[in-house]
């Protein structure tokens, strides 16, 4: 068996080709068969007001293609302009590896591939942002 496992909470909702789906009262798994679906969790969303940061800006950028808010296409030069940026500031050898598979995730359109790397990156941006504010 192949393709993404969702493994839901009650009532978790989660975002499928632009449809909103919520699960029921008990836990529940689903598996996604369909190649390249866009899939977003909801209880992982980033809104739009808690884009504060570079790496939140490029994950929530990630998003957009995976809510069907923009194509492919217009979002692959933001990310990859993005990631560079991200590139010259974590250097990092584990952030490293995260933008380099964010990067190869990009070349082949697989946004939740994007928005799974780059969210691994989002605990050590809070530490170096916090250690630039003491």
């Amino acid at each position: 068996m192949s393709g993404l496992v969702l493994k839901l909470g009650p009532r978790e909702r989660v975002l499928i080709n632009g449809a909103v789906i919520e699960n029921g009262d008990k836990r529940s798994r689903l598996s996604i068969m369909t190649p390249n679906a866009n899939i977003l969790r909801l209880r992982d969303a980033i809104h739009p007001g808690e884009v504060t940061t570079p790496v939140r800006r490029v994950c929530y950028i990630a998003q957009l293609v995976l809510s069907g808010d923009t194509d492919a296409q217009t979002a692959r030069m933001q990310l990859l302009r993005g990631i560079e940026q991200l590139s010259q500031v974590l250097t990092d050898h584990d952030s490293r590896a995260h933008l380099t598979a964010a990067t190869a995730a990009v070349l082949e359109d697989a946004h939740y591939q994007v928005l799974k790397s780059l969210r691994a990156l989002l605990p050590r941006e809070a530490r170096l942002m916090a250690a630039t504010v003491s």
